[in-house]
């Protein structure tokens, strides 16, 4: 994984729960490509037919609110999205995500300075994130070293396992 992404900005606002990420009713679906389909349907039902692979998330505060399940980080990661920038996550969600190795900057502000549609490039390692459309940085709350291996690993479980191969 780079530690420079860059892709076009979908924003959202504030509180944005699990089951706007993804609804509980699909809860019984497995396959990744069966659960992207189902993609922040309930805030953004046009999301499924315009992400690309590499697009980001742009948020309001406390994303990610609302159930535990890691189903939502699961179907962001499997829909394409390659970072979410938030002005603050939900304490599980952010765990849930990180461990399942899709990265998330907390970027105070960044709702302010990115609409839809805008290219952004985010440097995960120095907490970066530079507007294309308008030039605006935006500072974030760099990730730690550790955070970064488990996210250049695919998640905490490759992680766990690489580590172990060698024992």
């Amino acid at each position: 994984m780079s530690d420079i992404i860059k892709g076009t900005a979908f924003v959202y606002g504030a509180n944005i729960d699990t089951d706007q990420i993804y609804p509980g009713g699909y809860l019984d679906l497995t396959d990744p490509e069966l659960v992207a389909r189902h993609a922040m349907e309930r805030v953004d039902p046009d999301f499924v037919k315009e992400v690309k692979w590499g697009d980001m998330i742009v948020a309001g505060t406390n994303f990610g609110c609302g159930s535990s399940r890691e189903h939502a980080a699961v179907t962001l990661k499997a829909s394409g999205i390659a970072v979410v920038l938030a002005e603050s996550f939900a304490r599980i969600f952010y765990r849930n995500a990180i461990n399942l190795g899709l990265p998330l900057l907390v970027c105070p502000g960044i709702s302010k300075q990115v609409k839809r549609g805008d290219r952004l490039d985010v440097d995960l390692a120095a907490g970066r994130v530079i507007n294309q459309g308008n030039g605006a940085v935006i500072e974030a709350q760099p990730l730690s070293a550790y955070v970064m291996a488990i996210l250049e690993n695919g998640g905490v479980k490759p992680m766990i396992r690489k580590e172990n191969e060698f024992r």
